[in-house]
């Protein structure tokens, strides 16, 4: 997602999601629908609670369907600290909880210009990667976008519902294009949230792994489930031959409470990102030793005295002693106590060799999977045949309900 979507990073059951939607809390559709399209904000209801070692879950005691979640990741750049804490480590607990499909993204990562000779490498490096990290695939079902079809079908068939006002609100879009000028900037650019709905919506999703700064993606794949499901479903559908009711599940955020947004090392207020020019910026999940240790020995700190969580004046220092008790399961408690005395010099040792120790394993299993393209072909085939079974039933009854000729 690095949109973690989806850097966008998403759930689907046969059962009523646990939370209510919009669509049954007194929202006025026929009202909104007759309006010039004003995106209207929404307050969620998340499930803020999911970490690596202990996800948020509903109580699914008396339920026998799981909830299902779809979430991805760009295979633009290398992976780093950043997607693997904010997003794909929660993976790994959400797994043996829910029914979940991940998958890499690959046509978001051509809405600016990208090396074409690269793509194809990037992705199946990323799914590599996915695995090394240790998505289960006898858990969980890893495939390319690309290769489910329907995702490009559904969001064309959205896009036809989709109001221009929306889009132009994306404050994504903003930022981006203004950065790459209006000469680099494809319509693909302004129209991936739709892209990004149909991702979502195609695996009738109740719950979506999203970053903060996704909230806002969320919230139009919200309203445009909504509007579809007043425009074409319902008694609508129903004349058609269809079941009636609504043809899109409403989903809502579920947002981890740490590791979200891991920072920057030359920057403490921004994000760490695939796309900061400086490779220094930022840790990746393939970075050698030496390499790793360099960039946490030229991070960017403070003179204060001491090490402590919190500081607003301090956001390196919160975010390195944050990125250590991630790395090591350590509680905020531990982490402080064990750090508050400590200088620089010092605390840079210890975050490095933790970095180091965490990451080896990842960085073996990986070049193990790279070593056998047989097995990696396997299982974005498999993926990718279970993903189109669940969303060609959805991408069918779309076409229903919007009065095509049946195939």
């Amino acid at each position: 997602m690095e949109r973690s979507l989806l850097s966008r990073f998403f759930v689907l059951s046969n059962t009523s999601p646990l939370f209510t939607s919009s669509m049954t809390s007194g929202v006025n559709l026929s009202k909104y629908l007759k309006s010039s399209g004003q995106f209207r904000q929404h307050n969620f209801r998340c499930l803020c609670t999911v970490s690596a070692s202990e996800p948020a879950t509903p109580d699914t005691s008396s339920i026998s369907v799981k909830k299902r979640i779809v979430s991805g990741v760009q295979p633009t750049g290398s992976i780093h600290l950043g997607n693997y804490l904010g997003a794909i480590k929660n993976w790994i607990a959400l797994q043996n909880t829910y029914e979940t499909l991940f998958f890499i993204v690959d046509l978001h990562a051509i809405t600016l210009p990208y090396d074409t000779q690269q793509l194809s490498k990037a992705t199946r490096d990323t799914a590599a990667l996915y695995l090394a990290c240790g998505v289960d695939t006898s858990k969980a079902s890893v495939f390319v976008q690309s290769h489910v079809r329907a995702h490009v079908e559904l969001m064309w068939l959205l896009s036809s519902a989709t109001p221009i006002g929306w889009l132009n609100r994306m404050i994504q879009f903003k930022e981006k294009s203004r950065k790459a000028g209006d000469e680099n900037v494809g319509v693909a650019l302004l129209t991936y949230p739709v892209l990004m709905a149909s991702d979502i919506l195609l695996y009738q999703s109740d719950f979506v792994p999203v970053g903060e700064d996704q909230k806002q993606h969320l919230e139009l794949t919200r309203e445009l489930a909504e509007r579809v499901n007043y425009l074409f479903g319902g008694r609508k559908w129903k004349k058609l031959g269809g079941r009636g009711g609504a043809i899109f599940k409403v989903p809502e955020p579920l947002i981890p409470p740490a590791g979200a947004r891991v920072m920057s090392l030359t920057d403490g207020f921004s994000k760490m990102s695939k796309s900061a020019p400086s490779d220094q910026s930022r840790i990746n999940l393939l970075d050698p030793k030496d390499v790793l240790a360099n960039k946490i020995k030229r991070c960017k700190t403070d003179s204060f005295p001491g090490l402590e969580f919190d500081n607003p004046e301090r956001p390196e220092c919160n975010n390195l002693l944050s990125v250590y008790q991630l790395i090591t399961g350590k509680t905020k408690q531990e982490v402080a106590e064990e750090c508050q005395d400590m200088n620089w010099g010092t605390f840079k040792n210890i975050l490095t060799d933790a970095l180091v120790d965490h990451l080896h394993p990842i960085q073996v299993r990986y070049e193990e999977i790279m070593s056998d393209p047989a097995y990696m072909d396997n299982v974005l085939a498999e993926g990718a045949s279970k993903a189109s079974a669940i969303a060609d039933i959805t991408l069918n009854n779309v076409y229903q309900a919007m009065g095509f000729l049946r195939r």
